[in-house]
């Protein structure tokens, strides 16, 4: 697995255990101008979505996760919902990302912008950390203990 698509992965770990324990009732709660966990979880699962599926195989964006896109109106999705969209968009995004190579990753043109898939994980990446720390916020806010970042126990890099 390219080292990338490790970070990726310790990435969409630290994600999912950033959300464990939120119910849909606080999952819907919006403390603004921050929008609600719910709506940041359909987010993240967007960005994953296009990037790695849709892009790819030059499709237009999915109408369940186009409400999610920059720019469009704040919601308060239920839980289940948006949970299913993140998992859908990992699974799915997994067929291209464990077969990431450094080739594939310096191709040019994966993006509507002509942006390689590397410069896409590795933005990516950052997006979804940035979520994270929002909807760790959140919870702060609304009284749940903060679980400990980054559990590098649960990661190793092999060099491969």
């Amino acid at each position: 697995m390219h080292t990338l698509v490790q970070i990726q992965e310790l990435t969409r770990k630290e994600f999912e255990r950033g959300l464990e324990g939120v119910t849909d009732e606080d999952a819907r709660k919006r403390i603004e101008p921050m929008n609600c966990i719910s709506w940041i979880i359909g987010h993240v699962a967007s960005q994953r979505y296009s990037y790695f599926v849709e892009w790819p195989k030059g499709q237009k964006a999915d109408p369940k996760y186009r409400q999610f896109g920059f720019g469009n109106p704040a919601s308060q999705p239920s839980l289940e919902e948006v949970m299913d969209l993140w998992q859908e968009s990992c699974n799915e995004a997994d067929a291209w990302l464990l077969t990431a190579t450094n080739e594939s990753l310096q191709s040019p043109a994966l993006s509507p912008r002509g942006e390689s898939g590397g410069t896409l994980l590795v933005r990516h990446i950052a997006h979804t950390w940035f979520h994270l720390g929002e909807l760790i916020s959140i919870r702060q806010i609304l009284g749940h203990q903060s679980p400990q970042f980054v559990n590098m126990h649960d990661w190793s890099y092999d060099g491969t």
